[in-house]
C-alpha cells in the first residue's frame, strides 16, 4: 500500500461548497502517477519505453463528502495485475478517519504501435513489482 496526500482546493468545490464528485478520480490519477513514480516506473520511463497505459474502466463509491481544505489520504494498491491488465484500487479518507470515497482504475499496456503488451514477458523487473504488491 502506498499511501497520497491531497489538500481539496477551494476551485474544486461546488456552488454548496461540497468537493465536486469528478475530482476524486482526477486525484486516483494523481495518486497513481505518485505510486507509480514512487516504485520506479514513472510516466516518464513508461514513455522512453515505447509503454502506454491507458485506463480502460473506472469505478467511484461516494461515502461522505469533503469541502476545502480538508486533507484526503489516498491508500492506493494493487488489487490485480495479470501481464496485460493492471486494477488499482484506492480508499479516501480524511484526517479523523472517515472514508469518503472508494475506487479503482483498471488500465492494459500497449506498444506505441497500439498493441498489446504482455508485461511479464517483455518487462520481467516491472511484472515482479506488481505480483509482489498485489493484495
Amino acid at each position: 500500500m502506498h499511501i497520497y496526500k491531497h489538500t481539496v482546493k477551494y476551485y474544486e468545490t461546488d456552488r454548496m461548497g461540497f468537493t465536486h464528485h469528478s475530482n476524486y478520480i482526477r486525484w486516483m490519477e494523481e495518486a497513481r502517477i505518485d505510486f507509480m513514480d514512487r516504485i520506479g516506473w514513472n510516466y516518464q520511463r513508461f514513455e522512453d519505453e515505447g509503454l502506454i497505459s491507458p485506463v480502460t474502466a473506472v469505478e467511484c463509491k461516494y461515502r461522505k463528502t469533503t469541502t476545502f481544505p480538508d486533507t484526503v489520504t489516498i491508500d492506493v494498491s494493487v488489487e490485480e495485475f495479470r501481464s496485460i491488465k493492471l486494477r488499482i484500487k484506492y480508499v479516501m479518507s480524511k484526517e479523523n478517519g472517515d472514508i469518503v470515497c472508494e475506487g479503482a482504475s483498471e488500465h492494459c499496456f500497449l506498444n506505441k504501435d497500439g498493441k498489446l503488451v504482455r508485461i511479464d514477458k517483455e518487462y520481467p523487473e516491472f511484472a515482479k513489482i506488481l505480483t509482489q504488491m498485489t493484495e
